[in-house]
């Protein structure tokens, strides 16, 4: 109905038009592509919402609309070209080529035979994995592209080549160059195995990341041949789906046709042992079905992208700035010269002459920075287990405005602890647990004698205990059939390890008492039920394919024989088990899912949605639990439909749960359960930092809304006075529009959204939705999708321009973090596919407070400080090389030459110089306990155009000062010259640099005095540049000093003045 309401633009001249377009389509119709049509009429998803909040006083505003400047419209001509064009052309025509060389062949389904591998139609490619980022033909033109992409590494590309030129050479050639368990091997179905059950337990950790283990189930025909030799002489095939990327689906048949009548088995997932997983227990023989890059271990790995700083963006934009103003300089100079001669010649040498414009040492400096980073950041003992997995981005942790984080074992700890079991009429809690002991055991003990009654020859049935009250006995047999339900349906193996020194015995000799049980499960949910169970009476003693046994309170066992298992899945949201109590045959069906899957399949009932609501409103995860006792007829009739439809080839999930859904009716509702996921560690104070940083958090989670809310509250990302708008369901254009417009009238409160919801919101209204919700102090998305995730990663950088963090534990966050700027993964129960993946690994969420509040910050000012400072080392020389050709008639000579070059930026400048990574303005402690010190850093203010232009002038002051005081000061010969000069501008240099630290490390004071005592040491080899004679004189030492003094000092003064008249926001903390 809202879809058919009209809009009321602005402009009336397209309304007819808009109105019938927006009444027209429907919420599937296809629209036009945005930012494409140029039709007036194509533009409503062009027409923002209201923007002011003036529209809001009329009755009509939520439609109100206002007219955005066309974005279609792109820049074309020189101005488009000089500007990035360039750029989208070339990565336009390297994509077509890739297309076109790497044209991939159609993937088709494939029947594979046993024994007569001439009989397979469908050829496999090679089963050579190749995971390398580049081969023998795409090495040299990607490296080289990777590294000279940056200007600066291009720029020093030609000046390098141009040495080999004798007419350009100015110096040394060496100036210039300097040398800078046994896997799976692929795809295959499960054909037979050592193990006696027929079953193994196999890791994927190199698939998924996941560490857990994971039962694969043989093939039934072929695991019941006598011998395995016998595998080569049936007469079988496998039909295989084709290729796919899912992991965890797979489609098949197992065909014997030498069998009267021929055997069809349907395979699954449990079949597979895909590529690169490891067999944890037997020995097995397998199919192969897919090899290669058919695999999917090799289909489901992308190309890495490589990760630039900001740092490192805006550096190359001072790099072009700088060789803006070297080619301006050179130009000036031919100019004065009145173009005489070979003028282009002169003009190539001036080029040369004034390189240290931009230093090469620039990039070598900062990759050293950035790896001394890393260095510092995994030897802090303050977050240990840290890993560095990258080496450009360390000062990316200083720069971040937004933080997106997984919920599940990154704010919580992924450790399930039952708190909560509900009946309808009655809920126990953490201290009303031993009445469940009580119920539990007094209806096992009824059963028993009701068991051993029946089982007499001669006595009649007894009855029940009349002593107890009727509604007693109501209430245990309830809390006894709950119980056992929940210890049934699971997928929960018990595992027995041996004690210390019995690990040679055989396995009928191990010890299986309860202090050596462990469950292994792939989902910790499981795991906390089942010890629930045991801690309450109803132990799980073993569970193979075929049976499970259950040991009561009493001591007795049960046993089950298991007839059909349903796992869980992502869309299903449910799992069940069909087993038949072997001492009364009955069947029965047992079924757990999400309240939103069940409350359909249930009995109906007045309590569970309200209950369901209450569990999750305190944090909580629920699971309902049912059942639906079965005829022998019944379970007939479903296992021959069943087996039909698991013998499909097309549409098989499809068949098989519609068959499923056939025994999911009226089931008998038993319980409801509450399972607490614990907050991490320091969760709350850790968020407290980060907002109180400048950084604006939001939770990305596939949990439902009411569990993500209340977890958002308990972790304070949301406080408790804080309003919350809970985005309504959308499933429309007009819904969203609506929604977002009352949205919008809400000021200072955090956003929760379900993942359908934004889907929709996106489609239609991209740019609002991401506007109104990065005014918002927190956003929480729920029911997300990996997916989904990483989309929002990527709406964010392209919006707001800002660094992005995305920190997550398990696979499913993998996406989300390689698409921010900047990754962090957690090693939690989920596996280290999110921790392999990020750039940075750490072991606990506290951690990121201060990963980076203190080796972000210090990261990012200190390569600041540090890359500032060699362009200035690279400015000073090159001004008084500009001031020498001028005074020597526009000459294109070297003021400096050989080793003297070499030397000033090596070994007598380069120590210092470094040092400045070492260099911190306030302590860590202090800066975890203020962390609004961070907020400065998101501005740039460490590094922009006035602070460069700032070491710009005083650097040409410095230049200007050493040279011309040099020639002032200078008696007979031009050596001297070269000698003053020289030893005040490495002098000024190591002041600088004690200028510019801000805490002395003692290893910066090592450093300084080192660099001065191999300089000195070094003019008693230098008679090729200085007169020796004349460097041990006081004249030449007050020369040196008077030049260096005046250089110097004025800059110290002013320091002095500024932290007096205008100290910086750290000045008062280090007092």
């Amino acid at each position: 109905m809202a879809d058919q309401i009209p809009l009321y633009p602005v402009r009336s001249a397209a309304n007819r038009k808009r109105a019938a377009y927006y009444s027209a389509a429907g919420p599937g119709a296809e629209r036009p592509s945005r930012y494409q049509l140029e039709d007036e009429s194509a533009h409503l998803d062009e027409m923002p919402l209201m923007m002011s909040e003036e529209g809001f006083e009329n009755d009509e505003s939520d439609y109100h609309t206002l007219p955005r400047a066309r974005t279609t419209q792109r820049k074309r001509g020189l101005e488009w070209f000089v500007c990035g064009g360039w750029k989208f052309l070339c990565t336009s025509c390297c994509d077509w080529l890739v297309n076109v060389c790497q044209r991939k062949e159609e993937l088709r389904a494939r029947t594979v035979w046993l024994g007569h591998p001439e009989k397979c139609e469908e050829k496999h490619p090679r089963n050579s994995i190749k995971n390398q980022k580049y081969n023998v033909f795409t090495f040299l033109p990607g490296v080289l592209y990777e590294q000279f992409k940056f200007f600066l590494n291009l720029y020093f590309l030609v000046v390098s080549c141009s040495q080999f030129v004798p007419a350009l050479k100015i110096g040394y050639l060496y100036t210039y160059w300097a040398p800078l368990n046994q896997r799976v091997p692929s795809d295959m179905v499960f054909l037979r195995t050592s193990e006696k059950a027929g079953s193994c337990f196999i890791r994927t950790d190199q698939l998924d990341g996941e560490t857990d283990w994971k039962l694969r189930v043989a093939v039934s025909c072929t695991q019941r041949l006598p011998a395995l030799g016998d595998l080569f002489s049936v007469s079988a095939y496998v039909h295989a789906q084709k290729p796919q990327l899912n992991i965890h689906s797979f489609e098949g048949t197992f065909t014997r046709e030498d069998s009267d009548p021929p055997v069809h088995e349907s395979l699954s997932i449990e079949n597979t042992l895909w590529a690169s997983t490891i067999v944890a227990s037997g020995t097995v023989i397998g199919v192969v079905i897919y090899t290669g890059k058919e695999t999917r271990s090799v289909m489901n790995t992308s190309n890495p992208k490589n990760k630039i700083g900001l740092l490192d963006l805006e550096l190359n934009q001072l790099t072009k700035a700088l060789f803006v103003a070297l080619v301006a300089l050179s130009v000036v100079m031919v100019t004065l010269q009145g173009f005489a001669g070979p003028w282009y010649r002169s003009l190539f040498r001036f080029l040369l002459l004034f390189s240290y414009i931009i230093p090469i040492s620039l990039r070598v400096n900062l990759d050293m920075g950035k790896a001394a980073y890393g260095w510092m950041i995994m030897r802090d003992d303050s977050i240990p287990g840290t890993v560095v997995r990258t080496s450009t981005i360390p000062e990316e942790l200083g720069r971040l405005v937004y933080l997106l984080t997984d919920k599940t074992g990154t704010l919580t700890q992924n450790e399930m602890v039952f708190k909560r079991l509900h009946l309808g009429t009655v809920s126990y809690g953490t201290d009303t647990m031993d009445e469940i002991q009580h119920h539990l055991q007094d209806s096992c003990a009824q059963l028993h004698s009701q068991a051993g009654g029946s089982n007499a020859s001669a006595a009649p049935p007894r009855k029940a205990h009349s002593s107890a009250p009727k509604v007693r006995k109501s209430v245990s047999s309830r809390v006894h059939e709950a119980v056992k339900a929940i210890a049934l349906c699971h997928n929960v193996t018990p595992v027995y390890e041996p004690r210390a020194g019995e690990a040679g015995e055989a396995e009928a000799d191990q010890d299986f008492g309860d202090e050596n049980r462990a469950y292994q499960a792939s989902s910790p949910d499981e795991v906390a039920l089942v010890q629930w169970t045991e801690s309450v009476g109803l132990t799980l003693v073993s569970r193979d394919l075929a049976s499970v046994q259950l040991r009561t309170p009493g001591g007795q066992t049960l046993t089950y024989s298991v007839l059909h298992t349903f796992p869980f899945t992502s869309d299903s949201k449910r799992m069940g088990v069909i087993v038949r109590d072997e001492s009364t045959a009955e069947i029965t069906f047992y079924m757990k899912g999400a309240d939103v899957a069940m409350s359909t399949i249930v009995q109906y009932n007045d309590w569970l949605e309200e209950e369901c609501g209450n569990m999750a409103r305190e944090g909580l995860r629920t699971l309902v639990v049912a059942k639906r006792v079965l005829t022998e007829e019944q379970y007939q009739d479903f296992e021959s439909r069943h087996t039909q439809a698991r013998l499909s080839v097309h549409d098989r999930a499809l068949k098989v749960a519609a068959v499923v859904e056939s025994l999911e009716r009226d089931m008998q509702l038993l319980c409801v359960t509450g399972v607490e996921d614990r907050l991490q560690a320091h969760v709350r104070p850790t968020l407290e930092m980060l907002r109180n940083a400048g950084i604006k958090i939001w939770m990305l989670t596939g949990d439902k809304l009411e569990t993500a809310t209340c977890i958002a509250k308990s972790s304070h990302l949301v406080s408790r006075t804080q309003d919350i708008h809970i985005f309504r369901p959308v499933t429309s254009r007009g819904e969203a529009h609506l929604e977002l417009n009352a949205f919008r009238r809400k000021h200072d409160c955090a956003l929760v959204i379900s993942g359908d919801s934004l889907e929709v919101c996106l489609r239609y209204y991209e740019h609002e939705l991401v506007e109104l919700a990065c005014q918002c102090p927190a956003v929480v998305c729920c029911r997300c999708s990996p997916t989904q995730k990483a989309h929002i990663v990527k709406l964010l950088r392209q919006h707001t321009h800002k660094r992005t963090c995305a920190i997550g534990d398990g696979g499913n966050d993998v996406s989300m973090i390689q698409a921010a700027d900047c990754g962090i993964g957690i090693e939690g129960k989920e596996g280290k596919a999110a921790s392999l993946a990020a750039d940075f690994s750490i072991t606990r969420f506290e951690h990121v407070g201060r990963l980076l509040v203190v080796h972000g910050r210090s990261s990012y000012k200190r390569s600041a400080a540090l890359g500032q400072f060699v362009m200035h080392r690279g400015l000073v020389i090159s001004t008084m090389q500009a001031v020498f050709s001028s005074v020597f008639y526009f000459a294109s000579v070297p003021l400096y030459q050989g080793f003297l070059m070499v030397g000033y930026a090596t070994v007598y400048t380069m120590f210092p110089v470094f040092s400045l990574v070492l260099d911190q303005d306030v302590k860590p402690e202090m800066a975890m306990l203020y962390p609004e010190l961070y907020k400065d850093l998101t501005k740039g203010r460490a590094l922009s155009f006035k602070t460069f232009l700032v070491w710009v002038l005083i650097s040409i002051y410095q230049g200007g000062i050493l040279m011309y005081g040099a020639l002032l000061l200078f008696e007979s010969e031009f050596v001297h010259v070269v000698a003053i000069s020289f030893t005040a501008l490495v002098l000024t240099e190591l002041l600088m640099v004690a200028l510019t630290v801000r805490t002395w490390h003692w290893l910066m004071v090592v450093a300084e005095f080192l660099s001065l005592g191999c300089y000195v040491a070094s003019l008693a080899f230098l008679n090729e540049y200085f007169d020796l004679a004349f460097i041990t004189t006081p004249t030449f030492m007050w020369k040196v000093s008077a030049i260096t003094m005046v250089s110097c000092l004025p800059l110290y003064i002013l320091k002095y003045l500024k932290r007096k008249l205008s100290p910086p926001s750290y000045s008062k903390l280090t007092s």
